[in-house]
């Protein structure tokens, strides 16, 4: 979650988003996009190229990382 409150999220509001952490379980890190990312078609993209890289570089007991909705 520090991950992503320092270096994700900052980059994201810059664009209009948010990404909110909305669980880890199993190796799956649950996230829920707002605002522009909402909507955004390269959201997906986003999560899977980016967060999830990220995210498996720091934390190696992160397999993946899910979209979730509200």
């Amino acid at each position: 979650k520090e991950l992503l409150d320092t270096r994700v999220r900052p980059a994201v509001a810059g664009d209009g988003g948010d990404i909110v952490f909305r669980g880890f379980r199993d190796g799956i890190v649950k996230l829920h996009m707002q605002g522009a990312c909402a909507g955004c078609p390269s959201s997906r993209a986003t999560l899977k190229h980016g967060v999830e890289t990220m995210l498996k570089h720091y934390v190696p007991e992160v397999l993946r990382v899910e979209q979730v909705e509200a």
